[in-house]
């Protein structure tokens, strides 16, 4: 099988300037192609994971990928999908963001030996004069044609700004500027990615007549349409220091049914006749095949000591294990303890299990948490110190979330 009909079968192909061009393309000999990472914080998330595997797939292909990063563009931001501008970035900021992404990225692409290439726009964005940047580039651009992209409709409602409207000439001009430096014959980018894509194959074409292809992959969404990566605590990080490898694994685990196959085919390297069986499965019998799901992926980004140890962790939890010494913890501090001991909504807050205390009131009231197997609807609930004297305090919220306090 191809690399194009296995990304086809997977689920993760959305939209191609030229279908015909793009499969031989594909199909043929190594190619550089690039795929784009603006650095808005520390951290990829969940939402740069299918952009990693695709590129992962290529690679694997024996295709050469050029892993930009948006130094120059995300000094501005992308305004797809926006409905305010985005916080404008240091320098700084973006440069140190930038170097966890490259350690990230690190983990699923081999960057050895000319296998894949890292950029930075702001090499050749940074130093533009100004007038040429007009003359050479914006001339090309119709500004009708660019505000009737999907990209910039939202924002159009509220107010886009000239500063944002450059957004898609910079874009499109780091396909061009790719194209010269490396003959790179492929952007591949998000669905949500599309008019700016289209925007860098039209420049490409007037400015140098060269022929470049585009192809977005599918949106990780859920099967209500929502996007995914998102809990209650926020984003779904891969930098196991805002998002645990617990807390990953445990994501993946809690998913909803009827999005379990789907993410198996886009986020894991699992044999599409593998996969092909495990569509049989409902109800009970996709507890295993979500199990697999959460394994595959976390030991793609945190490697397979933290996904047996997340799952290990999880089995016992789930399976009413009496044994904590797996499960997640979170530390308090003897200063959160007035008079020898600390309010139930206070501790539910400070393990991150509430937002707010008024959250943790509703949860206890509800009858949505247990403290080391107790049942627990009492709102002004303390815990004494001595609760603490085993090591450890066991916190379940609902069914699916356990948490181990301890002091430190």
């Amino acid at each position: 099988m191809t690399v194009f009909e296995e990304l086809k079968q997977r689920g993760l192909v959305a939209q191609m300037t030229d279908e015909k061009k793009v499969e031989e393309l594909m199909c043929g000999e190594p190619m550089k192609f690039y795929i784009g990472f603006d650095p808005t914080a520390d951290s990829l998330h969940v939402g740069h994971f299918v952009s990693v595997m695709v590129m992962a797939h290529m690679q694997r292909a024996g295709h050469i990928p050029i892993a930009l990063f948006g130094g120059g563009t995300g000094m501005i931001g992308d305004p797809s999908g926006k409905t305010d501008m985005r916080k404008m970035l240091t320098k700084e900021t973006i440069a140190h963001n930038i170097a966890c992404f490259r350690k990230q990225m690190g983990k699923l692409i081999d960057f050895s030996d000319g296998k894949a290439i890292m950029a930075n726009n702001a090499d050749w964005l940074c130093d533009l004069n100004y007038i040429d940047f007009l003359r050479d580039v914006g001339v090309h651009f119709s500004v009708n044609r660019m505000l009737a992209a999907e990209c910039y409709k939202q924002r159009l409602e509220r107010g886009l700004s000239f500063f944002e409207l450059n957004y898609m000439i910079m874009q499109s001009y780091d396909f061009l500027h790719l194209a010269r430096e490396y003959d790179c014959k492929m952007q591949l980018g998000g669905d949500d990615q599309w008019s700016n894509m289209i925007g860098g194959v039209e420049l490409n074409r007037r400015a140098d007549q060269r022929e470049v292809c585009a192809m977005t992959f599918t949106l990780l969404l859920t099967s209500e349409g929502k996007k995914m990566g998102k809990t209650e605590k926020g984003a779904v990080w891969l930098d196991p220091e805002k998002t645990s490898p617990y807390d990953f694994y445990q994501y993946w685990r809690n998913i909803d049914d009827a999005d379990v196959i789907k993410c198996m085919k886009m986020l894991t390297f699992v044999p599409l006749e593998e996969i092909a069986e495990f569509e049989k499965c409902e109800g009970s019998a996709l507890n295993p095949v979500k199990e697999r799901l959460a394994y595959e992926i976390t030991k793609l980004i945190h490697g397979e000591e933290e996904a047996a140890k997340a799952q290990s962790a999880a089995r016992s939890v789930f399976g009413g294990a009496s044994s904590a010494e797996e499960m997640p913890s979170r530390a308090i501090s003897e200063a959160d303890f007035t008079d020898g001991q600390i309010s139930l909504a206070d501790l539910l807050v400070r393990m991150g299990v509430a937002k707010s205390k008024s959250d943790a009131k509703t949860l206890i009231k509800q009858g949505s948490v247990t403290v080391d197997e107790e049942k627990i609807t009492d709102m002004f609930a303390l815990i004494p110190h001595a609760a603490f004297d085993k090591g450890h305090v066991v916190v379940k919220k609902g069914k699916k979330v356990f948490l181990k306090a301890v002091i430190e």
